[in-house]
């Protein structure tokens, strides 16, 4: 369910990332920023399409401590956050091969911080103020979460996918 994102994605991206209802939630690259990303061998830039489609962005691959720095659905609400979210936590482990994962949150998404909650990462922190949101006119907070190597793999395993 989860491929490498290409050339032809970069409009599907940028219609995510350009919704009025993410822009409280989620930042904006321009197409010249998501082909370099894509190019990026320390990039990962990922295409989900199960019940709702959705593009991850990871960044530090190949390091040991691996960031989950962009995420997105188009249909959020439906449920299908938490199985997009684990087939991204897996990947991280399993494929990118992190020791530690990592992702900031806006406090202003509580719903995506439940996921992330649920799927087994911690707060480890939170930045008071630190990121300007121009839709809502004020800086919010971001929330610090992540997991560990020893915490994915003591998770139940995936119930297999049909």
């Amino acid at each position: 369910m989860l491929r490498p994102a290409g050339e032809a994605d970069i409009a599907f991206i940028r219609s995510l990332t350009t919704r009025p209802d993410y822009a409280p939630f989620i930042g904006d690259a321009d197409e010249a920023q998501l082909r370099a990303w894509i190019a990026d061998p320390a990039v990962r830039v990922l295409i989900w399409e199960g019940a709702a489609r959705g593009f991850a962005i990871f960044r530090s691959v190949g390091q040991p401590v691996v960031e989950l720095f962009r995420i997105a659905l188009d249909r959020a609400g439906g449920g299908h956050g938490d199985a997009f979210f684990r087939a991204l936590v897996d990947h991280a482990f399993r494929d990118l091969g992190a020791e530690r994962l990592w992702l900031d949150a806006s406090a202003e998404n509580p719903r995506a911080v439940r996921v992330y909650a649920r799927a087994g990462f911690r707060e480890e922190g939170r930045l008071r103020a630190h990121w300007f949101r121009p839709a809502l006119g004020r800086a919010v907070d971001l929330i610090l979460m992540g997991m560990l190597r020893s915490e994915w793999q003591a998770l139940e395993p995936p119930a297999p996918q049909a």
